[in-house]
């Protein structure tokens, strides 16, 4: 079982002294300090954090600024010198952001105001002149921090830390400085815990202590926002798959479809009345976002794709989901893929997308051999945004596709393989005890994957489409020991959704609790399905 007395030491993160020292003159001044966040749910949890952390350290008047995903983009915005000198402010503390914007936290200095940067994104190698950088994945971090040799290992486990559990070591080296009360900090850790699984965060070391025992916290959780949250998203069962997929998407639409203030403002809400009118609003905005990505996939399935090694796929769709778009075609058709609209900026239009990749293929250095070909551009390995003029779009597609083909890789599709942990034929044991034996592991990420079964050779009884397309997949299999197991797939891929009754098939399952009209059973995700 993890320890929570074995974390790391936060004071082990570059500047966290440098940052601590800062925060204790802002809050003995009374300095007004404005919070600089992100607008998905790692950039809200650690927004929400910090702002508790700063309030019982005595901060007089603390202000959280979020970007507008449409207006702004990511990172450190200028429209936070106008809101600092507008408001008085005189530090400024990021979090989930800011290593990169050395600009906007010089022009800051410029104007007579201090910045703290805290970030779990890489950093380049000119760090923004702050009165702190708090990032494990600084450059220097070898140089920055003493006895680097030493504490190598604590170090390379801090890097896999999200935004929030950045935000969170802060919390806690306040804590240790005794500058909030002992123990409050660990009330955090539901806001640790789904901003680090929804940002997809290794879940090793340092995270899968923290989530554990945020998991603990968020099942007694204190913020009447969340319990609003769980009860409107029909969450009945805590676990990483239900913060993934039922709080997680609901939290990251308020930044997709609107603004990430709905979602802030949850977070953060003191009475029940307003905690259910925003946990309402998210209901809604992420109902949009699924009938968006609903529409866009069938579209793309009753036209076709065309048979290119990358994917470029355009169209009519809400700027706010064609990331997620994107990741479903990669999903779907297993090859990288760009989903673009058409927008308008100033006088000028062009078409504005997200792209998403897997395995050897680096979607940043693809973009970055396209300079001819493209406005702008940029992100990581598996995740970027790009800008390309009408004019300029068949040339940005043959051109991405020849860079592919350069790089001569091979066998892409084996990194979608999921092997089975366990491979069986009968089916008695995959039952309810099972299921309480495997919540012990949670909660399940990358480096800690939920563990799953290989059904040998199971007889299809029953086969149903659900959902209001069709999308969804439900299957009654039989094992070789008679016993029967219902199965479920969200979104099925085409291919799985062609399976008839009386076929066999070899299928990978997770398993899950199912509850229905008070009756409890074990019910199996579906992971792969191949045929016999």
């Amino acid at each position: 079982m993890p320890e929570y007395e074995k974390l790391a030491d936060p004071f082990l993160l570059p500047d966290m002294k440098k940052a601590l020292e800062r925060i204790k003159r802002a809050t003995k001044e009374g300095e007004k300090i404005i919070i600089y966040g992100d607008y998905d749910a790692d950039g809200v949890t650690a927004s929400t954090l910090l702002n508790e952390a700063l309030n019982l350290a005595g901060a007089r008047v603390v202000q959280i600024m979020l970007p507008d995903r449409f207006k702004d983009g990511y990172g450190l915005n200028k429209k936070v010198v106008q809101k600092a000198q507008e408001t008085g402010a005189k530090l400024v503390i990021t979090v989930d952001c800011g290593s990169a914007n050395a600009e906007v936290v010089e022009e800051l200095k410029r104007a007579g105001i201090e910045t703290i940067v805290t970030d779990h994104h890489e950093c380049p190698e000119k760090l923004p002149e702050a009165v702190a950088v708090v990032n494990p994945k600084r450059r220097d971090v070898a140089q920055a921090v003493e006895g680097f040799e030493e504490h190598l290992d604590e170090l390379m486990a801090l890097r896999d830390l999200a935004g929030v559990g950045v935000a969170f070591m802060v919390a806690r080296a306040m804590e240790q400085a005794a500058m909030i009360p002992t123990g409050q900090e660990k009330w955090m850790l539901d806001l640790v815990l789904i901003g680090t699984v929804c940002d997809s965060m290794r879940m090793s070391g340092e995270n899968r202590t923290l989530c554990y025992y945020g998991m603990k916290v968020l099942e007694k959780t204190r913020r009447v926002g969340l319990k609003e949250l769980m009860r409107t998203s029909r969450t009945d069962k805590l676990s990483s798959e239900a913060i993934g997929f039922q709080l997680g998407p609901r939290i990251n639409a308020a930044g997709r479809m609107a603004n990430a203030e709905v979602a802030l403002g949850l977070m953060m809400a003191q009475k029940r009345t307003e905690a259910a009118r925003l946990a309402g609003e998210l209901e809604t905005l992420n109902a949009r976002r699924r009938e968006q990505q609903l529409a866009a996939m069938n579209e793309f399935r009753t036209r076709g794709v065309p048979d290119d090694r990358v994917l470029v796929m355009t169209g009519d769709w809400h700027e706010g989901v064609l990331g997620i778009i994107a990741g479903r075609l990669v999903e779907e058709y297993k090859r990288p893929a760009f989903v673009l609209t058409r927008v308008k900026t100033g006088e000028q239009e062009l078409y504005k997308g997200s792209g998403r990749s897997f395995g050897e293929f680096n979607l940043a250095e693809a973009l970055k051999a396209m300079t001819g070909e493209i406005v702008g551009g940029g992100g990581h390995a598996g995740a970027a945004g790009v800008k390309v003029l009408p004019e300029k779009l068949e040339e940005f597609k043959e051109k991405l596709n020849t860079y592919y083909d350069s790089l001569g890789l091979v066998n892409q599709e084996r990194f979608f393989e999921r092997e089975a942990d366990v491979w069986t034929e009968g089916f008695k044991e995959l039952n309810l005890e099972l299921v309480e034996e495997l919540r012990r592991l949670e909660p399940f990420g990358v480096g800690n994957e939920v563990p799953v079964f290989g059904l040998r050779e199971a007889f299809v009884l029953d086969k149903k489409l659900m959902g209001a397309e069709g999308q969804h997949l439900g299957l009654l299999v039989r094992g070789g020991d008679g016993a029967l197991l219902k199965l479920v797939a969200f979104s099925a891929p085409e291919a799985w959704r062609q399976i008839g009754q009386g076929e066999r098939a070899n299928i990978l399952i997770s398993l899950e609790e199912n509850e229905w009209n008070g009756t409890r059973s074990a019910e199996g995700r579906i992971v792969d399905l191949r045929g016999c």
